[in-house]
């Protein structure tokens, strides 16, 4: 007892308090939190890290692969982003981005405890969380990996040359490669190169042999990635003239450039460069019925695409434009009052 204090249930609120505010400034300096924090951080690190990663900067393979990226906490102020609005993503997320609403996995008191964590782990002590390199987490001795840490942060691109490498990243690249690359596959590179599609390897459509090509696919053949691009489009609502133009298509274009036009069909898909693909819409952006009508004549050098000026008469090579413009992909006229 303090000399001369009275004891009373005041007194002892009062002491409780200070002695509550004492023990989470030590927490606070020591790392250790209260168990609300401890809670809001297993919530996090099974929701949410995938995407913002656990140490809240959104250094991860998934956020990679998004556009728009996930929200990087680490670079936020506290006035960035109100607490108000932070429980209204987790409860609702954001339209047009990877963020899903929570609301249904997480209940009110779950949502306020991981937005509770993230402002205070992230925003404003900017602490790394859970380390996931740890010998907790499996990672003995992590430090042997040192060589390959270059790449998986980023700082040498993984694509940099090997005569450009010193003896020492050289090993880091072998290691980084052997060892690190099916979680971090996507370290950095000077040059992102063409987008992934697929190569076409095998097909077994013996009716190619045939010309049945556009028979609809049986079960072995459906199993085909590119299946679903030898299915014809109805002809059935077209005009007469579109209609003939889509017959045409069918008999002369669709072995290359798939039945859609997409040209992701098994033989678009083998030819190199692939056939062109009539549904992009930033190819397309710059196809007049003009411009198509010469390449239909005429062909393209250095591609598979042939001159047709020897096999289809006038009449047909403007029916397949109409059937082009109107069933697979508008046409752009450089004079609006042009109709072909």
């Amino acid at each position: 007892m303090i000399p001369g204090l009275r004891q009373s249930n005041t007194t002892i609120l009062i002491l409780s308090g200070l002695l509550l505010a004492l023990v989470a400034g030590i927490a606070a300096a020591t790392g250790k939190y209260s168990s609300t924090h401890q809670a809001g951080r297993e919530i996090y690190n099974f929701r949410c890290y995938f995407c913002h990663g656990y140490s809240g900067d959104a250094n991860t393979l998934a956020a990679t692969y998004l556009q728009p990226p996930p929200r990087d906490f680490t670079a936020l102020a506290p006035d960035d982003l109100s607490r108000d609005q932070m429980l209204h993503v987790i409860r609702e997320g954001r339209p047009g981005t990877a963020m899903k609403p929570f609301s249904r996995l997480l209940n009110e008191t779950e949502i306020e405890l991981v937005a509770d964590f993230i402002r205070e782990e992230f925003i404003l002590q900017r602490l790394p969380n859970t380390r996931y390199h740890s010998r907790e987490n499996g990672w003995v001795n992590h430090q042997r990996y040192q060589p390959a840490f270059p790449f998986a942060s980023g700082r040498i691109p993984l694509d940099r040359p090997w005569e450009q490498l010193t003896p020492g990243q050289r090993q880091g690249k072998r290691l980084f490669l052997g060892s690190c690359i099916s979680c971090h596959d996507r370290a950095r590179v000077s040059d992102e190169g063409a987008p992934w599609a697929p190569d076409a390897v095998s097909y077994p459509r013996t009716s190619f042999a045939t010309g049945d090509f556009l028979l609809p696919p049986d079960a072995l053949t459906g199993a085909s990635p590119f299946a679903r691009h030898d299915i014809a489009r109805s002809l059935d609502q077209l005009s007469e003239p579109v209609r003939k133009g889509g017959e045409l298509f069918l008999a002369n274009c669709a072995f290359c450039h798939g039945a859609d036009g997409s040209g992701r069909n098994w033989i678009g898909t083998f030819l190199e460069p692939h056939a062109r693909d009539l549904t992009d819409d930033r190819f397309m952006a710059t196809m007049t019925p003009e411009r198509l009508r010469q390449v239909i004549l005429h062909g393209l050098e250095g591609t598979s695409m042939p001159a047709w000026r020897s096999v289809l008469s006038d009449s047909q090579i403007e029916s397949l434009i109409q059937y082009i413009d109107q069933a697979i992909h508008p046409l752009v006229r450089l004079n609006p009052q042009t109709s072909k």
